[in-house]
C-alpha cells in the first residue's frame, strides 16, 4: 500500500489554481490543536462580548486562526503567481487574493474533518 500524505484540491474560485493540502494524521491533529487552542479560547470569549472592541478582537483572533490553518496545512499552491513569483502559503496570506485564501482555509478544514460549524473560529 502506498499512502500519500497530501491531497490536491482544485480551486472553485480560481480555475487553474490548486491547493496541495497536508492530510490529517494523529500527530498533525495534536500539533494543530496546540497551535490554535489559546487563540480559539480567547476568540470565543470576545465573541460573547457586546462592545465593538470585543467584536474587533474576536475578528482579529479569527483571522489569526485562519492564518494558522493555512501555514499549518497548505503545503503548496499550484497555478498561482503573485507579482510574478510563484505563490507560497505566506504570500497567499500577505499579498494574494482574499477569496483564494478563504477557500484554502475551508479546504484545509474540510480535510481535517471539520464541518462549517465546527470550523468557525
Amino acid at each position: 500500500m502506498t499512502y500519500e500524505s497530501t491531497v490536491r484540491v482544485e480551486s472553485k474560485a480560481r480555475p487553474g489554481v490548486a491547493f496541495i493540502i497536508t492530510k490529517i494524521s494523529f500527530a498533525r491533529r495534536m500539533d494543530l490543536i496546540r497551535r490554535i487552542r489559546e487563540l480559539a479560547v480567547k476568540s470565543e470569549f470576545f465573541k460573547s462580548g457586546d462592545s465593538a472592541e470585543e467584536k474587533l478582537q474576536a475578528a482579529l483572533l479569527s483571522g489569526e486562526i485562519d492564518h494558522v490553518y493555512v501555514s499549518w496545512g497548505l503545503r503548496e499552491l499550484a497555478g498561482l503567481e503573485v507579482d510574478g513569483v510563484a505563490a507560497t502559503p505566506d504570500v497567499l496570506a500577505s499579498d494574494g487574493p482574499e477569496d483564494l485564501f478563504r477557500e484554502a482555509v475551508e479546504a484545509i478544514k474540510a480535510e481535517c474533518g471539520l464541518t462549517a460549524a465546527e470550523g468557525k473560529n
